[in-house]
């Protein structure tokens, strides 16, 4: 079996969709950042990079189950690719809820959340370009849970305040709704370091 070599291309698949996932958390940052008629325009171009997103998932699950020797566990690869579309698919479920609930005027505490999901995905996309060497990359997933922790502070205390002080029951629920898909996709890049971290121990 070890005069059979493994299939590499699987790195730089993944390499490809870290750098799409954090294309998409630049720009869902950015959109909640603006406010007015810009917005629907920009979550357009946000559904854009997450049908690539897509896209780069089924080609690595096709991969996947035409190759023989993989350069880690199959189960592994398909979580990978799995948890990263998700980190991208509620990244997207933010993006279009500005739009279906009417949301002209984002809350500046959404965008930071977003730019939490910014930081995660950075540490990814390094993490990942460390698959097949493993040096230093437990650091970044390290980074990934702790981005996560804040979060959660952020996301907590977004919502306390909103409860203070908005009145508007309807705006209040749209609000907080942003607030928990937002919060629930650092959550899914936690997913993505665990499954990493594990990578790395089975090689270990």
């Amino acid at each position: 079996m070890r005069l059979i070599p493994r299939e590499t291309k699987f790195f730089e698949m993944f390499a490809e969709v870290s750098a799409n996932l954090c294309e998409g958390a630049r720009l869902l940052e950015r959109i909640l950042r603006q406010s007015g008629s810009d917005i629907p325009q920009m979550v357009q171009q946000f559904k854009r990079i997450e049908h690539r997103g897509d896209d780069m998932t089924h080609a690595i699950l096709t991969r996947l189950n035409q190759t023989f020797i993989t350069p880690f566990d199959r189960e592994d690869i398909h979580r990978l690719a799995s948890s990263l579309d998700d980190v991208l698919d509620f990244m997207n479920a933010a993006a279009v809820r500005l739009v279906m609930y009417k949301i002209t005027d984002p809350p500046r505490a959404a965008a930071d959340l977003a730019a939490l999901v910014v930081q995660q995905s950075d540490e990814l996309a390094a993490a990942v370009s460390l698959l097949g060497k493993n040096q230093n990359l437990l650091d970044h997933c390290v980074e990934v849970n702790r981005l996560e922790n804040e979060a959660d502070v952020v996301s907590r205390a977004a919502i306390a305040e909103l409860f203070e002080t908005e009145r508007d029951p309807i705006r209040l629920i749209k609000i907080k709704e942003l607030y928990e898909v937002l919060e629930a996709a650092t959550d899914k890049a936690e997913d993505v370091a665990n499954v990493l971290e594990a990578v790395v121990l089975k090689s270990a």
